[in-house]
């Protein structure tokens, strides 16, 4: 007996590239989407059902659910939709990524802590609100650092700041604001970085991001080159999606004079720049990969 599948998309706008992209890839696979988004959703304790949309049941009704990007929204927002998420896992439903794994790459700290207990490479960081600590740590990275927050993604909010006064201002304008101070010393790596992109156990594309600053993101105007990744590429970059626990993920990598460091892992990455130096169908990819976790 063939089992009808039904894959969620999650997706704040599913006529946004990626999404699109996907679910088209999800109907050539004969599968058709369940595309919907947190703000329809309802959440019941001591009623049934659980987690529903409209009068939809989803935990009845789907077979397994893909989440797009959450977004920005308010505290309580946040902690309502990974709560639904962990609520669809913890009651069987295929979620991918799993929940845990998008809070961990959400958070820039808890993500490079995982991974240099894994004794993988990454930048020297201090995470303070300490501003005597974080001017401390600034003159220990020889004046020249990168300031992030500690949540963010396509370089929005990162600044390199080169003189102590300003980093002075900076910090304290931070914990005016009652912000954490999350310094990093400056990795020299030229106007590029790569992207390596992760499904299940396998890196199925990799691109060089070149850029006219420090900042590579597509986003922000970096040029994507295709790549051929080294067996040592693959090699980091799996084994940094598996310690956050990502089935999917896009991986940065910077290139020092020490070798290859990890820069950040995004948990809910997007494709349109990687796609142009690859023949491989990432969106495709996915769609297959989801699938197989739902015939499981």
């Amino acid at each position: 007996m063939v089992v009808e599948l039904k894959i969620g998309l999650l997706t704040r706008n599913e006529k946004a590239w990626c999404s699109s992209k996907v679910k088209q890839a999800f109907i050539r696979n004969a599968v058709e989407p369940f595309c919907f988004s947190f703000s329809k959703l309802s959440a019941r304790v001591g009623m049934r059902p659980q987690v529903s949309l409209g009068e939809v049941d989803l935990l009845k009704e789907l077979s397994a659910l893909l989440v797009r990007p959450i977004g920005r929204g308010s505290l309580d927002e946040i902690i309502f939709q990974l709560n639904i998420l962990h609520e669809f896992a913890r009651n069987g439903l295929p979620v991918v990524n799993p929940p845990a794994s998008i809070e961990k790459g959400a958070d820039k700290y808890y993500t490079l802590a995982l991974l240099s207990e894994s004794n993988l490479p990454v930048p020297k960081t201090l995470v303070t609100e300490d501003i005597e600590e974080a001017l401390k740590a600034f003159r220990r990275f020889g004046g020249d650092a990168i300031v992030k927050p500690v949540f963010g993604s396509r370089g929005i909010g990162a600044a390199r700041i080169s003189d102590l006064d300003i980093a002075e201002r900076a910090f304290r304008t931070l914990r005016f604001y009652r912000h954490v101070i999350y310094i990093q010393e400056f990795v020299p790596h030229g106007t590029r970085d790569i992207r390596s992109f992760v499904v299940g156990d396998r890196v199925i594309a990799t691109m060089m991001r070149v850029s006219s600053s420090w900042k590579t993101n597509v986003s922000r105007g970096a040029k994507p080159v295709p790549l051929t990744p080294t067996s040592e590429i693959e090699e980091i970059t799996v084994k940094a999606a598996k310690t956050i626990g990502c089935e999917i993920a896009g991986v940065d990598l910077l290139e020092s004079k020490e070798g290859f460091v990890i820069n950040e892992i995004n948990s809910q990455p997007g494709w349109k720049g990687l796609q142009t130096t690859t023949k491989v169908d990432i969106a495709d990819e996915i769609a297959r990969f989801v699938i197989a976790k739902a015939r499981r």
